[in-house]
């Protein structure tokens, strides 16, 4: 995750940071999670493959169609929150699928914040009500990313391959700001929307996005099949990052934050931006950059569980090869303290693994070499460097 406005605006940053590096898990804001030194990861959870949507680039390959067939059961989903609590999880983000499809997550969620776990949604939006958007807030959830993939019915639509989403999204950020609960964009770019970048960004503005936070494409679920059609090239990259630096500098930090996701090495760009500007921030942003060890949080700061209580070290590393266990056979605590684990090992020991031109580049330990997953798909090889890399051309 690259946090550009918290780097742009640096100093102040820094000394939160500082000031919460040491607290407990419930006392770090969520939004300094990533900066805090802290060992217990945040878990993406998974709760329900189904969902009222069929987008073209799900990591998962949820849709209306998908049965909930042997996913956890309410007990066992209570059992597992007690479990996290135990080993100081800070923060659950309930993603699917559609999370708001499964019947008990107020449930889920007043236990969270029951057993003090900070907790966040993902969600397309399509379902949120002003009712629904009460029930987020009553329920203990403090933040909702909501998928917003074009400034235009007709681009967002398409994307979502239904008819309609795109005005029950844009509703969904009124409901929740009625309803006080803070909401951010997720906008996932790709060659289809690319040139609406600044649009979405102006929309999220007027929507009151707290948050932009926009995804790179990742070979894993459904997103595998339109991969190589959809994911951009070197160009639009550094076009999307300036925009988003130039506007991160000109928006004020309280009103939205601009981040990515699902590409470590964007740092470089945001540093290099930053060395050329002369930013009085960029002492500041590399002591933050650093503070992430590497960039890449799989397996260490971010955990995936699936609906099926599989669980790998990020949301996009769902294939065999990443498997560390499933909860039903044994504790997520016990799962992610076992140092032995084969696929937890590989993440957490990446940056003596990885090969190729990232041992040469000088920024090799602010971005970790990238997205291991990307590599392991594109190439076969978990050690290749990540080919949605850009920093050398």
């Amino acid at each position: 995750m690259n946090r550009i406005t918290q780097c742009v605006h640096g100093r102040g940053t820094v000394s939160a940071v500082m000031k919460h590096r040491e607290g407990s898990p419930g006392e770090v804001p969520s939004r300094f999670l990533a900066f805090s030194g802290m060992e217990r990861p945040v878990v993406f959870w998974n709760l329900t493959n189904r969902c009222n949507l069929h987008c073209e680039h799900c990591y998962s390959r949820s849709g209306p169609t998908s049965e909930p067939g042997g996913e956890l059961t309410t007990a066992e989903a209570i059992a597992l929150i007690d479990d996290l609590a135990e080993m100081g999880v800070p923060l659950i983000l309930f993603s699917g699928g559609e999370p708001l499809m499964r019947k008990d997550l107020w449930t889920l969620a007043s236990h969270a914040r029951k057993k003090g776990i900070k907790t966040a949604l993902s969600t397309n939006g399509t379902l949120i009500t002003w009712n629904t958007a009460r029930q987020i807030r009553e329920s203990g959830i403090e933040y909702a990313g909501i998928s917003l993939d074009g400034a235009r019915a007709a681009t967002h639509d398409r994307f979502r391959n239904s008819p309609g989403a795109f005005e029950r999204t844009v509703a969904s950020f009124s409901h929740c700001r009625e309803a006080n609960v803070r909401c951010g964009a997720r906008v996932t770019l790709t060659r289809e929307n690319f040139s609406e970048l600044e649009d979405i960004i102006d929309l999220s503005l007027a929507l009151g996005a707290s948050r932009f936070c926009l995804y790179w494409l990742v070979p894993s679920g459904r997103g595998m099949d339109s991969y190589h059609r959809l994911q951009l090239g070197e160009r639009e990259v550094t076009a999307a990052l300036n925009l988003l630096y130039r506007r991160a500098q000109e928006t004020d930090p309280a009103k939205m934050e601009f981040l990515t996701v699902d590409a470590p090495q964007d740092c470089i760009h945001l540093v290099r931006s930053m060395e050329r500007d002369g930013s009085p921030d960029l002492k500041d942003a590399k002591m933050l950059l650093s503070s992430m060890k590497g960039g890449c949080s799989a397996g260490g700061r971010v955990a995936n569980i699936d609906p099926w209580g599989n669980v790998y070290p990020c949301q996009f590393a769902r294939s065999p090869a990443f498997l560390v266990g499933n909860i039903r056979h044994r504790p997520f605590s016990e799962l992610w303290g076992d140092d032995l684990n084969p696929a937890l090992s590989l993440f957490r020991k990446k940056n003596d693994l990885i090969a190729g031109k990232c041992r040469k580049c000088e920024y090799f330990t602010l971005c970790g070499g990238g997205c291991r997953v990307r590599a392991h798909s594109e190439t076969g090889d978990f050690r290749a460097p990540d080919p949605f890399c850009f920093a050398d051309q």
